[in-house]
């Protein structure tokens, strides 16, 4: 085989290789970061929707069994921090006016566990609407939420509810 010829093979060879690399780094890059998460940040993430699924059943005893006594949090419906005990006063004041949640859908952003403690942070999509199924366009909130792992389970410790930057 002539020098040419041999480097012909070769740069065929590096451009293959190249290829190879390329997809592979692609692959590692796009694996879902579900796939990495903790067993606790699983749990976490059943509650989350869990938490919805009483706002929808308004089952505020429920929802309230998600929230550690000595919760604080910022909700997006308050003008001050909020408490456990006022922890429900936003389901009251959309039901009293003849709203129901109709629909939800979450999207994670992103969540972090750290021994007994997990972080989540998402969006969550609701649509509240009156008995004849009609209401205004379906509001999109960032959420997050510090949750710590007690006796009797996960609960909510801390929070933040905000509408997201436009984009979102």
């Amino acid at each position: 085989m002539s020098p040419v010829e041999w480097r012909a093979v070769s740069q065929a060879r590096r451009f293959v290789f190249r290829r190879w690399l390329l997809l592979a780094v692609g692959l590692c890059a796009a694996l879902p970061a579900v796939g990495q998460q903790s067993a606790n940040e699983q749990a976490v993430w059943k509650l989350e929707s869990g938490y919805w699924n009483y706002v929808k059943a308004v089952d505020l005893e429920g929802y309230r069994t998600l929230w550690h006594k000595d919760f604080v949090g910022w909700p997006s419906s308050s003008a001050q921090p909020a408490r456990k005990d006022h922890i429900t006063e936003w389901i009251t004041t959309l039901t009293g006016k003849g709203l129901h949640l109709q629909w939800y859908s979450i999207e994670p952003a992103a969540s972090q566990a750290t021994e007994n403690i997990v972080i989540t942070h998402y969006w969550v999509t609701a649509f509240w609407a009156d008995k004849a199924g009609q209401g205004d366009a379906p509001e999109t909130t960032r959420i997050t939420h510090t949750w710590i792992k007690t006796a009797t389970g996960w609960q909510i410790l801390g929070g933040m509810a905000s509408s997201p930057p436009s984009g979102k």
